[in-house]
């Protein structure tokens, strides 16, 4: 009898510097993405990530009934650039896996968030009806 984990999906958001700023050459941005791009494929081939998006720069910010601004702002060091899912068996699992992302070196932030499933009502929910992934607690 064979033992069967369940995965959990969690949401990966990639914030940072963009690679084109700085002093790094259009060989040093090549170079970093070949990895990145490498390192996705074999997690996605291990069944480990599921494709996401770049995002663009541009965009709108609605806060509640106040109107919409242009947005991101340009003096957000820490726009969100992208996002991708990674499957794993608990929050920490998935972090290991995102410790493999070969653009951290290049001045990018992840976060790590777990996909809930429907009907969640919050960490006081007794009926238990969430993911098997535990949101991180502060």
């Amino acid at each position: 009898m064979t033992t069967q984990t369940t995965a959990s999906e969690f949401l990966v958001i990639c914030r940072g510097a963009r690679l084109d700023e700085g002093l790094r050459s259009t060989e040093d941005i090549q170079n970093a993405m070949k990895q990145f791009h490498a390192w996705f494929e074999r997690m996605s081939d291990q069944g480990k990530m599921k494709s996401g998006h770049q995002l663009g720069p541009e965009g709108k910010v609605l806060s509640g009934r106040k109107g919409v601004m242009d947005g991101p702002f340009a003096e957000s060091k820490e726009g969100v650039a992208g996002y991708w899912f990674i499957r794993a068996a608990s929050l920490e699992a998935a972090l290991e896996i995102a410790k493999g992302d070969p653009l951290l070196d290049y001045g990018h932030t992840v976060e790590i968030r777990p996909i809930l499933s429907e009907g969640y009502n919050g960490p006081s929910d007794s009926t238990n009806n969430r993911s098997t992934a535990t949101p991180a607690r502060s």
